[in-house]
């Protein structure tokens, strides 16, 4: 029986470990087998964590984290939970195994997963000149006309980090103005191989075993026409990785899970949520960090007063 189990290696995760570890809980915490450290392993340049004035790399970042949880006594496992059973004071998490751990306290801090467009060809071409990882597979198209589609601060890294390999990079975004931040819109507007097509939505993703282009609707004419490409990437947002509660806690009208006020608590006694997947808002690597804080301490609190009955 452990004290505490954390599902989740991103930030909220991680450092929920280290808080429930130097707090004598010997955490154990499950880190996918396929994405360990979640979507900071696939960021370059991180220049607004705390700590790193000359900014750092976000694998490397994870990885100091991580030897930080580790360093206090987290036990890190590297593999998928598959089911959960919440009731009662004893919660049980099945892994990809078959085997089930029991604890008396779960943490949630599964992040969220890349939003697709939904349009044919996407997931066939996936890996085949379509992308949701530049820092993955920016490499493949050095001297490569490409797109990148969307327009928060995610699509704006993907478009600045891709000119280092493409000779020409589109932005192409269903609105007349950016989401992103100000700071990343003006990277991306100074940048000479970038160019971007406003009040345009991608409708079709073109290529038989590699693509090959795109087809684009203008948002306000209607018109469509057709955009020659060697890639696409895609950066449109992120959904809260909360299928396994799905019924088991309560969710928002956003589809993150409910928690109470500014603690981690959701629905269910001992069960404690941090990060993206209660963050519609923010979701920043800091914030999931104090969020992973917050949820160690109200799961370290929650313990105690299970003692004290």
């Amino acid at each position: 029986m452990h004290q505490i189990i954390i599902i989740g290696s991103g930030p909220a995760g991680l450092t929920a470990g280290i808080y429930a570890a130097r707090a004598g809980l010997e955490p154990v915490l499950f880190a996918s087998s396929v994405e360990p450290g979640g979507e900071l392993m696939n960021t370059t340049d991180v220049e607004n964590f705390p700590g790193f004035p000359e900014g750092i790399q976000g694998p490397e970042l994870m990885e100091k984290i991580q030897a930080q949880a580790e360093r206090f006594g987290t036990k890190v496992l590297y593999n998928d939970v598959t089911e959960l059973d919440l009731d009662g004071d004893v919660k049980r998490v099945t892994d990809a195994d078959g085997t089930v751990h029991e604890a008396k306290a779960v943490v949630f801090a599964t992040g969220s997963a890349y939003r697709k467009l939904g349009i044919a060809d996407e997931d066939r071409l996936s890996g085949h000149g379509v992308s949701w990882c530049a820092t993955c597979d920016g490499f493949f198209f050095r001297e490569k006309t490409i797109a990148v589609i969307g327009g928060g601060d995610s699509a704006m890294e993907e478009a600045n980090f891709l000119t280092r390999f493409a000779s020409k990079v589109y932005v192409i975004h269903r609105r007349d103005s950016l989401k992103a931040s100000k700071i990343m819109q003006q990277r991306a507007f100074d940048n000479e191989k970038i160019e971007f097509i406003w009040n345009a939505e991608v409708t079709a993703i073109h290529g038989e075993t590699e693509a090959t282009g795109v087809a684009l609707r203008d948002t306000v004419t209607g018109e469509s026409r057709d955009l020659d490409l060697d890639g696409v990437f895609i950066a449109i947002g992120n959904d809260p990785r909360t299928h396994l509660v799905h019924g088991k806690v309560e969710l928002t009208t956003d589809g993150t899970i409910a928690v109470e006020g500014r603690s981690s608590k959701t629905s269910v006694p001992g069960v404690f949520a941090a990060g993206d997947v209660i963050d519609p808002s923010y979701r920043q690597a800091i914030t999931a960090a104090g969020s992973g804080t917050v949820a160690a301490l109200d799961a370290e609190h929650y313990l105690v007063a299970l003692e004290d009955k």
